[in-house]
């Protein structure tokens, strides 16, 4: 049972529904069953497309060996839904599937998604700022210019720059770096930092890039803790008081310090449940709704983990401030539960670490429209996210350091430009130290007496030493 991997791109999360749906159909094993007396040819049992589908979206590389049980079968009231599968007296079309004895079959043709077509977003191609560049709201036209009295000679010079002899008069403007002209550097260099891990010729279908805030990278940037977590300047948008001290309270267990309240058995469920209710009545997903796209292209690339870890850090940049510091509030506290060997069990259903994912996924990664895998992908993305939280959650460097790089290239330049006779003060050309400090010439090495004699000679007996 193969699944092709799907790669990172446009529509990926339709590509996976068509590449399952197309090995459910092709591999399914089918087989004759009795039903009221009755025989039906070429079918299977709820349960039998439960127990092998379960196994094949374990086994995928696309979806990981978290899928459970329950997933699977909400995937099949889809196929339901759609009419991949019909039960075996032809209905489809509600999604009243269970994991039970019916007998299912698929119909003559299964249909497969078709790509949407999504409006294609320009691209805003940012340009940095130039020397020669007019600022707003001006033109060459506009320039105010006193009326000319024409003679001979005004004549022959505008006659000159017609038939192109003499070139015409420019007006150059010089232009300050401004913040705005600097946001711009850092909203274009991280999205071409991420088009180029991704792979991508455009973000285009991935990416709306007028949505991306540049303030919001730069204040993700800069503005965190010792810790690495993100600072907010407006506190009306912090979490509760009384959700933060619930998560440090499962995040300590058992030094909860800052819960005041007595303790009872059963007492860590109900604080799980309280932080698990905030989360899911979240207007919006962490991830938020417009980034669907780009975290789930992201997925495509779990194979090669340092490159999907570096485009996860690249795409949780163009979050909110308010939304990054309650993922990594989250994530750190669903780590430390999952890590905690003294933490009593929060269900009696699922593991600890299952129940992390099956609770919180869908308040992290969710889609505005329906798509019928996003339940599977969020689950995948936030396995990911727990095993590796701490590389995820912190500014990439590489990128940091770029940018600052550029922008302080920029500066001198403009400075340069400005102040040509300072910059050659403070930043001396070779030319300009060659005249400053000419070079001194060098001093003869000394010549010692012994090193005007011969080389030592071997003793050589004459006549004049014979007896």
């Amino acid at each position: 049972m193969e699944h092709r991997i799907v790669g990172p791109g446009p529509y990926r999360a339709t590509k996976l529904w068509n590449e399952t749906v197309e090995l459910f159909r092709a591999r399914m094993p089918l087989r004759k069953h009795r039903c009221r007396f009755k025989s039906y040819e070429h079918c299977f049992s709820a349960a039998e497309a439960v127990d092998w589908l379960h196994e094949l979206l374990r086994n995928s590389q696309n979806f990981g060996p978290e899928v459970t049980r329950k997933q699977t079968v909400q995937l099949l009231k889809k196929f339901l839904k759609n009419h991949v599968i019909e039960d075996i007296k032809g209905k489809w079309g509600q999604e009243d599937f269970e994991d039970n004895r019916q007998l299912y079959r698929f119909p003559p043709s299964s249909p497969l998604k078709p790509y949407p077509k999504k409006p294609l977003h320009q691209r805003d191609v940012i340009r940095f700022p130039e020397w020669n560049d007019p600022p707003p709201g001006t033109s060459q036209e506009n320039i105010p210019v006193r009326p000319i009295v024409m003679n001979s000679e005004m004549w022959f010079k505008r006659h000159s720059i017609a038939i192109g002899e003499v070139p015409a008069c420019r007006l150059v403007h010089r232009r300050q770096l401004t913040e705005a002209n600097v946001e711009e550097i850092w909203k274009s260099m991280t999205l071409s930092y991420l088009q180029k891990v991704l792979g991508l010729d455009s973000l285009e279908e991935v990416l709306n890039t007028k949505l991306v805030n540049s303030k919001f990278i730069i204040h993700n940037v800069y503005s965190v803790s010792k810790q690495g977590v993100v600072i907010l300047d407006d506190k009306s948008k912090e979490l509760p008081y009384w959700v933060l001290s619930a998560m440090k309270c499962l995040a300590n267990w058992p030094n909860c310090s800052d819960w005041k309240q007595p303790m009872y058995l059963g007492f860590e469920k109900d604080v799980f449940k309280t932080i698990a209710d905030y989360y899911g009545h979240l207007k919006e997903p962490l991830l938020t709704f417009h980034l669907f796209d780009a975290f789930v292209s992201v997925l495509g690339l779990l194979q090669k983990e340092k490159m999907a870890i570096e485009a996860f850090q690249i795409c949780c940049l163009l979050l909110p401030p308010e939304n990054r510091r309650k993922l990594q509030l989250l994530m750190r506290m669903m780590a430390r539960i999952c890590s905690n060997k003294e933490m009593p069990p929060l269900c009696d259903g699922f593991g600890t670490r299952t129940l992390m994912v099956q609770t919180f996924s869908r308040c992290i990664l969710c889609s505005k429209d329906e798509v019928d895998l996003d339940e599977l992908l969020a689950a995948r993305l936030v396995t990911f996210l727990m095993d590796n939280y701490q590389e995820i959650l912190k500014v990439p460097l590489a990128l940091q350091t770029s940018i600052e790089e550029r922008v302080a290239h920029l500066r001198r330049g403009q400075f340069q430009k400005s102040y040509p006779e300072v910059y050659l003060e403070r930043f001396p050309t070779p030319e300009s130290e060659a005249l400053l400090f000419p070079e001194k010439p060098k001093p003869k090495p000394q010549l010692f007496m012994w090193a005007l004699r011969k080389p030592f000679q071997p003793f050589q007996r004459t006549r004049s030493f014979r007896m």
